[in-house]
């Protein structure tokens, strides 16, 4: 790359990096993009995990209030265990004295009871209220879920970034093949020209039919290359409206003032990689790993909680102020020896701990590579789309020359011909290179994280 290039970009990334982004936003594919964050399936998928994560926070967030549960219990029975009760062997010698005493009868005989321990026709009905008073799990559990939120939401955000980059990518190569289209029906104006002109030339008895029959033939070959060109136009429409997940024929409209010249590209701060939210995802599970790690080690600390009964039992759905009833209490445990199942837990969380540290250094330097090699294929798009400009002036200069000699009668058929197929390829390399230049624009644009997610 030449120096003056070189210097241009610096200036570029300097003055031009933040002002091109401001004026990209008014685009029509920015509105294609901004219709994909709301449409694009993939994504969709991805908010509606974020959404999970937001109802576990909420879950995680009413264990610290008072839970209240209907608890109703009814039975019935017949046979089992018993307990005997000698009432009538204790009290019957008692009463025939008491009766003989007081003349009357006013004493009756006793039978031993026998009394079912099941109970028969019994309900026991509650409201059972609950509530934790000490319980690091919870607490735990709430932080966890609470960052997890921030993963999903970084999540979320990964997918919109390769998403832009992906739709601008399908918007370019759509554009690319209808600039095929466009390129190769042009050169189809241009054989059809030359067989004209050769007919001209048999009709005067200036030349044979071989030229004619050579430009046919051609004809037919550049008829071939519009039916393949227009086949990856379809593609690209397909692959384009599939991720705006519309149907695939629809219409694509192309804004020239989506596209920026080579020399106005925007090149960003290596420093923005500290942007990208798959650094975030690893930060996240750094938090995650490290509450995981805290709880394990939090078992020694004992849970307490209370509870309130308020309910009424008895025989008989009999209801009166024997059968209400009202229980409260306090319940604590305390796990004093657990055979060393918190220690085990707290070596992994350890352990997974320092895999993220590991998996985050790797992602940095891979993201920093990446960089560098967008910021590499960008210079060589500039490079060859500047190539490919000038070739392209060279070999229209060269076939309109051929073109002058050809119809005076001075040159043979098949060096007009090789002038034309260089003069197509020549487009068709500019298309491309141009195309080129875009992509590698969407790539820094990602690598970077250079565009703004609302």
């Amino acid at each position: 790359m030449s120096t003056r290039i070189k210097k241009r970009l610096l200036f570029i990334m300097a003055i031009l990096g933040v002002s091109f982004r401001l004026s990209a936003q008014d685009t029509l594919l920015e509105h294609y993009i901004r219709e994909a964050f709301t449409r694009n399936q993939g994504l969709q998928q991805r908010n509606f995990q974020l959404d999970k994560s937001l109802y576990a926070l909420q879950e995680a967030k009413s264990l610290f209030y008072p839970s209240v549960s209907l608890v109703g219990d009814y039975t019935r029975a017949d046979g089992g265990r018993t307990i005997d009760i000698p009432i009538g062997d204790l009290l019957n010698n008692v009463y025939s004295s008491l009766n003989q005493l007081t003349g009357s009868n006013s004493f009756p005989q006793l039978n031993n009871q026998s009394v079912l321990l099941n109970p028969n026709n019994f309900y026991d009905a509650k409201l059972h209220t609950t509530l934790p008073l000490i319980n690091t799990e919870i607490w735990y559990a709430n932080k966890i879920r609470r960052e997890n939120i921030s993963l999903q939401q970084a999540s979320v955000n990964v997918y919109k970034r390769k998403l832009v980059k992906d739709l601008k990518t399908a918007y370019y190569q759509y554009y690319q093949s209808c600039r095929a289209v466009e390129i190769y029906n042009a050169a189809m104006l241009l054989v059809d020209e030359n067989i004209r002109v050769n007919k001209s030339f048999i009709a005067n008895g200036v030349t044979n039919s071989t030229a004619l029959t050579r430009s046919q033939a051609e004809q037919q070959k550049i008829l071939t290359n519009i039916t393949s060109a227009e086949n990856q136009r379809t593609l690209a429409m397909a692959y384009f409206n599939f991720l705006l997940n519309k149907p695939l024929h629809d219409t694509i409209l192309l804004d020239s003032a989506t596209f920026a010249t080579a020399s106005l590209l925007p090149v960003a701060d290596t420093a923005t990689i500290t942007r990208r939210e798959e650094l975030t995802q690893l930060e996240q599970q750094q938090k995650i790993a490290t509450l995981q790690y805290k709880q394990s080690g939090a078992y020694l600390i004992p849970k307490l909680s209370t509870f309130l009964d308020l309910g009424s039992q008895g025989f008989n759905f009999a209801v009166d102020n024997k059968s209400r009833y009202y229980l409260w209490g306090v319940h604590l445990q305390w796990d004093i020896f657990t055979a060393g199942q918190q220690k085990h837990k707290a070596q992994q969380a350890a352990m997974e701990i320092k895999t993220v540290d590991a998996a985050y250094a790797e992602t940095y330097s891979a993201l920093q590579f990446a960089l560098t090699t967008a910021y590499n294929n960008y210079h060589t798009a500039v490079a060859n789309y500047q190539n490919a400009q000038t070739q392209l002036g060279l070999s229209e200069k060269y076939y309109r020359d051929q073109f002058k000699v050809y119809k005076a009668g001075q040159l043979l058929y098949l060096e007009l011909l090789d002038a034309q197929n260089q003069l197509t390829s020549a487009r068709l390399q500019v298309a491309l290179a141009f195309a080129g230049v875009q992509t590698s624009m969407a790539d820094i644009e990602l690598q970077a994280a250079a565009y703004q997610l609302q």
